[in-house]
């Protein structure tokens, strides 16, 4: 029922669009704008996390992300192999509460910057299990191709922009892995930053001031965000 997407790289069409295309626009701009998060995300120094002193203040997160990090459940996050600065800003904006995460209330409360660099390093330095897609041939076609491609006629650009063609991401710029992630999880995400970029007071915004994630979803439908959820979830 389950399968993994070993990954190819392929060009995506997005750096050489067509003069007039609907959405084109919108789309170079927001691609303009990624590569210059990049460099300057990349740029940012990160703090040194203590691995062994971060596993000690992790006993709680094991009930829903796994003692390794490796969570069973799909509603929430595997956690193990993820980058550190992407970690340690989460963890930052969930506090902060300007990420808002109704199950991490209160749970963050206590801990200081420091802690979180020891808890992030922690979990970066376990390796990632592997959910695998659900074999749709249709589901996976068309999500691989959003993924590599992205949607040139609604302004979606592709995936691998950010998160590479293996879906490792881009720890030192801050961009997370998400290649096998479970798809539920990173399903409800996508929607939350399609809500986020219609409402301001609904779904998820910490995506920075130019709004990556925002721009990028917003004219998904339902269907090709379960598409990319799935073939995201078998990638590797």
């Amino acid at each position: 029922l389950f399968r993994s997407a070993r990954a190819q790289y392929i060009m995506p069409p997005f750096f050489d669009l067509p003069t007039q295309c609907s959405g084109c626009d919108g789309m170079k701009s927001l691609i303009a704008k990624s590569v210059l998060v990049l460099g300057l995300f990349a740029a940012a120094p990160v703090m040194a996390g203590d691995a062994a002193a971060g596993e000690a203040l992790t006993t709680a997160c094991a009930a829903c992300h796994g003692a390794d990090g490796n969570s069973v459940m799909a509603t929430f996050p595997k956690l193990a192999g993820q980058g550190e600065k992407y970690l340690l800003k989460q963890m930052q904006d969930i506090k902060s509460g300007e990420r808002k995460v109704p199950e991490m209330t209160g749970q963050l409360d206590a801990l200081s910057d420091a802690d979180f660099a020891n808890i992030a390093a922690f979990y970066a330095s376990k390796t990632q299990a592997l959910s695998g897609s659900k074999d749709d041939k249709e589901l996976l076609a068309l999500g691989e191709k959003i993924y590599r491609a992205g949607n040139k006629d609604i302004g979606v650009p592709a995936c691998i922009g950010c998160h590479s063609p293996t879906g490792v991401g881009n720890a030192p710029a801050g961009f997370p892995q998400v290649g096998g992630q479970h798809a539920d999880y990173i399903a409800k995400q996508l929607r939350d930053f399609r809500a986020g970029a219609e409402y301001t007071d609904k779904g998820r915004h910490n995506d920075g001031d130019i709004k990556i994630m925002r721009a990028g979803v917003a004219r998904m439908s339902d269907r090709e965000i379960e598409a990319v959820a799935n073939y995201i979830a078998g990638l590797h």
